[in-house]
């Protein structure tokens, strides 16, 4: 039903912030491949220059959920020594992947685990404040045990990390506090996680789902979004834009001509952000939407 934007297909054009050959790996740094790029990010920040990180999805202008696997990916993935995804079902394709290649000297950290997520829930976890924290002292702990001289760096990195996070959590519970209660609704549950830290109460979340697993949503929840959307209810809508088809759009058009806030987001870390730009952006973007509608 929907238009993505495009298909992804990895081929040979891994992002690697060091050497990605086989040789290099095995001579010199850790080697990291992070399936999403948000996680290649925090395995940089935590690892700095003992580390060689591969992002395998890093094109913000692609729709993660049209990732296919190639030969490629699946050699990076055989080379490497720790391995960060999301799960939850979110990046399935790594399983397979990974029941492919085995390997005695590797280890998997997987976000749905370290924060108790299952199969149904919410696949957008980055967004949850809980997962990144986690996913940085896992992997902070691998690293200490696989190259013990460099343990006060990896310590070091993820005490910076943890502050900036947690500085941008402050700005969350600041938002909680004032605007607590306000509704917003979104034409997926991307940011559904990080609206919920604010204190927000989601609509039309059967309908999201619909869209995030490209189903066709009911009449009724159609009906749904687009009252809440002209009767006023909604003070925000998110949106994926890197999605695009022709019920996003249209909705887009009616929240304008409403006069509801439209805030976009994304399911990647964008070209040129970190983890704390990208989310401090976003935060200050509901800020700013709040401070005009109250």
């Amino acid at each position: 039903m929907r238009s993505r934007l495009k298909s992804l297909v990895i081929t040979g054009a891994l992002v690697a912030t060091q050497s990605s050959s086989g040789a290099a790996w095995a001579a010199g740094p850790i080697h990291v491949i992070a399936a999403e790029n948000f996680y290649g990010d925090l395995a940089t920040q935590i690892g700095g220059k003992h580390i060689a990180v591969t992002s395998i999805l890093a094109n913000p202008n692609d729709d993660p959920h049209l990732f296919e696997s190639s030969p490629s990916t699946a050699r990076a993935i055989a080379g490497a020594q720790v391995i960060i995804y999301n799960g939850v079902d979110y990046d399935p394709w790594m399983d397979k992947l990974l029941s492919a290649s085995h390997s005695a000297d590797r280890t998997t950290i997987v976000a749905g685990d370290l924060i108790g997520a299952k199969s149904g829930d919410n696949p957008h976890l980055w967004y949850n404040p809980k997962t990144l924290p986690a996913v940085a002292a896992a992997l902070a702990a691998e690293l200490e045990k696989r190259d013990p001289a460099n343990a006060a760096d990896y310590k070091a990195n993820l005490g910076k990390f943890d502050t900036a996070f947690a500085a941008l959590m402050t700005e969350v519970d600041a938002v909680k506090a004032k605007y607590a209660g306000t509704e917003v609704t979104a034409t997926e549950p991307v940011f559904g996680y990080m609206a919920t830290a604010m204190g927000f109460k989601m609509l039309n979340y059967d309908f999201q789902v619909a869209m995030m697993n490209d189903t066709e949503p009911s009449p009724s929840e159609v009906a749904g979004f687009e009252n809440s959307l002209k009767d006023g209810t909604v003070k925000i809508l998110f949106y994926n834009d890197q999605v695009t088809d022709d019920t996003t759009t249209r909705l887009l058009g009616l929240a304008k001509a409403s006069h509801v806030t439209v805030i976009g987001v994304t399911e990647t870390e964008p070209k040129g952000k970190t983890i704390e730009t990208w989310f401090a952006g976003q935060i200050a973007d509901v800020q700013k939407a709040l401070a005009a509608s109250h």
